[in-house]
């Protein structure tokens, strides 16, 4: 078997059973979740909340953040997706409705995926405790699209990768231009 073989079985066994052993009230409260998340709504909301209670941090969080997560957007929709062209999970894997609402994009990566991780992973890093709250429901955006059928375990994974290195070059961007503008 090959390598891409492996991961296309991991994802087939990981979705299913997501999709079959996630009870209905738990995948109405990851919906409800996934729906607050649709085009950055909460990770909006966050940040609102962050700078209008958080002082300096807290405005320092949220502009981070919701760069970060801009950044994230461009890279998985606008660029990786695009790249990957990726067809979604089969609709046969999934015992419920909700696999027939899902987008008709490319499957890879998980942009709502890279988003959240974005940026919850880069409010982490000036604002802790702020990072720990937004770090449930972006785990729940990720669990979500699996258990939704939207996306791949893998897709999911790429999404967090994406979201990581995202945080990453926010917050290294400012220091990386003093050094070279000096």
């Amino acid at each position: 078997m090959t390598i891409r073989a492996d991961v296309e079985k991991v994802d087939q066994i990981l979705i299913q059973r997501a999709a079959s052993h996630i009870p209905n009230h738990a995948g109405r409260v990851l919906s409800a979740v996934e729906e607050a998340a649709e085009n950055s709504k909460l990770w909006w909301g966050a940040a609102v909340v962050m700078a209008a209670v958080g002082g300096r941090r807290g405005r320092g969080a949220a502009g981070f953040g919701l760069s970060a997560l801009a950044l994230a957007q461009f890279m998985s929709n606008g660029l990786c997706k695009r790249l990957a062209d990726r067809p979604r999970p089969p609709k046969a894997w999934i015992p419920h409705k909700e696999v027939h609402d899902r987008p008709e994009s490319s499957s890879f990566p998980s942009g709502h995926t890279a988003a959240a991780v974005a940026f919850t992973a880069t409010i982490t890093t000036i604002w802790p405790a702020a990072g720990a709250l937004c770090a449930i429901p972006a785990a729940m955006v990720g669990l979500e699209r699996i258990q939704s059928g939207a996306h791949y375990p893998s897709d999911v994974a790429g999404g967090a990768a994406i979201g990581l290195a995202c945080a990453w070059m926010t917050r290294r961007t400012p220091s990386l231009l003093r050094r070279h503008a000096t």
